[in-house]
């Protein structure tokens, strides 16, 4: 998977950062809005070495686990049974953002298909056991928590089998630019 350094994520992000900061200014002048990119210079420094800490890791478990091995138990033939793994790791890494999806990619390039990786984000996001016992028992309560646990229980495994699905193809997996022609 070859990632591009200008996708259209990254154009309609920096879209909208520019023209925020192009409102803020004319709203409330250049000093508020040289204010916010100082914050945001401060927020992107700290959260700079947890990105490369993540993609690090990620590197690091592509080097660990053989090919073979994430290709058997959650690639493109692992069936059902690949999501359900898939899933059950996302479900139990307790782990944020700057880990998962670095990991999520890392995963993909190394032989799980896309259904296993939006399993394993999705367990993560809807069934992530750290984030519930520390964040949500003592706010919600621990029959909130199981309830909730149950009705999203089985949501993983369907979006990755969804993700699965033939028409998604063209979409995802397109050829690069140049290949395929004659």
């Amino acid at each position: 998977m070859q990632r591009k350094p200008l996708d259209w994520g990254f154009i309609l992000v920096a879209t909208l950062s520019i023209g925020s900061m192009i409102w803020v200014t004319l709203r409330d002048g250049i000093t508020v809005s040289q204010h916010i990119l100082a914050e945001d210079f401060w927020l992107f420094l700290t959260i700079l070495p947890k990105v490369a800490l993540g993609c690090l890791i990620g590197g690091l478990i592509r080097l660990m686990i053989a090919r073979e091995t994430i290709e058997k138990y959650i690639g493109e033939g692992s069936g059902m049974k690949g999501l359900a793994i898939a899933a059950l790791i996302g479900t139990l890494f307790p782990a944020g953002p700057f880990t998962i999806f670095p990991l999520a990619a890392v995963l993909m390039v190394s032989g799980a298909d896309r259904g296993a990786a939006i399993a394993f984000v999705s367990g993560w996001l809807l069934l992530g056991i750290n984030r519930a016992v520390i964040w949500e028992m003592p706010f919600f309560g621990t029959d909130f928590v199981l309830f909730r646990f149950l009705v999203s229980l089985p949501m993983p495994v369907l979006l990755g089998l969804a993700a699965r699905a033939a028409i998604f193809d063209h979409y995802v997996n397109r050829p690069p630019p140049g290949e395929g022609k004659a």
